[in-house]
């Protein structure tokens, strides 16, 4: 090796890490090889013109791991990333983030299988929690529950409009004895104290009932009582016992990456 090439190959050392591998014409990394980068992470898998590109394995320091496709340096088609925490992800991915369809498993063992765009749910997609066996499933947009969308329970679920991931204006709870209630969630001024410095107005749920019917399809524009009638007193037990859990229903946080 010349005095010239030394210079380049350790140019390219300190700025790109050590390589090994196959090389194009022009000297670039090109076809198949192993990369140290000068940060610690390790990258295994095909190269194009001196990028990334086609299949690999990236193995970051922190102990995270992407394997897939790449397109010019960048996570590009279908991949899986492994997060130290425990948690993954597994599907589509457009320039470096996830969008389309993919399933994010939390560290908790929680559960999303559906749309992403710009690496947050948006669009159709079912959220499931694993210590409870409850599955939110419906419409997002950007990482929220917003439109329509229903809460399947054990032996019941809500069905309705979202915002801000709380049930939201008119919806119905569906129980399988074969009955439905229908009313409205509205978000209600909590009292505060006098002597309360924090002058932010606090809101809660309200779950406000007004019917009780046969099991209907869902056509929230033509509510109307039907002449079903049935003791409510488990009906109304059980809608009490879910008022307070639709609040605390976001999904866990995605790890970035």
């Amino acid at each position: 090796m010349s005095d010239a090439e030394s210079e380049e190959f350790d140019e390219e050392v300190n700025n790109l890490g050590e390589y090994e591998g196959e090389r194009n014409e022009a000297g670039q990394r090109h076809g198949t090889g192993k990369a140290v980068l000068p940060n610690g992470d390790i990258y295994q898998g095909e190269y194009m013109n001196g990028k990334r590109h086609g299949q690999g394995v990236y193995y970051f320091k922190n102990g995270a791991r992407y394997v897939g496709d790449y397109y010019e340096n960048m996570k590009h088609g279908q991949g899986t990333f492994y997060h130290p925490d425990g948690s993954k992800y597994e599907g589509s991915w457009h320039e470096d983030l996830r969008q389309g369809h993919g399933v994010y498993t939390y560290p908790n063992r929680d559960t999303y299988d559906g749309e992403w765009m710009k690496h947050m749910r948006h669009g159709q997609g079912t959220y499931h929690y694993h210590d409870t066996g409850s599955k939110y499933k419906g419409s997002w947009v950007n990482g929220k529950m917003e439109s329509f969308g229903e809460f399947i329970h054990a032996n019941h679920r809500y069905q309705g409009d979202f915002a801000n991931s709380n049930p939201s204006g008119a919806g119905k709870y569906v129980f399988d004895i074969g009955c439905e209630q229908h009313g409205e969630f509205l978000q209600t001024e909590q009292d505060r104290a006098e002597d309360e410095e924090d002058e932010s107005i606090s809101t809660a749920l309200q779950w406000i009932p007004k019917y009780i019917s046969n099991l209907t399809e869902w056509t929230p524009a033509k509510e109307t009582p039907g002449d079903f009638q049935l003791d409510c007193d488990v009906v109304e037990a059980e809608v009490a016992s879910t008022v307070e859990e639709a609040g605390e229903r976001g999904g866990g946080e995605e790890t970035s990456n």
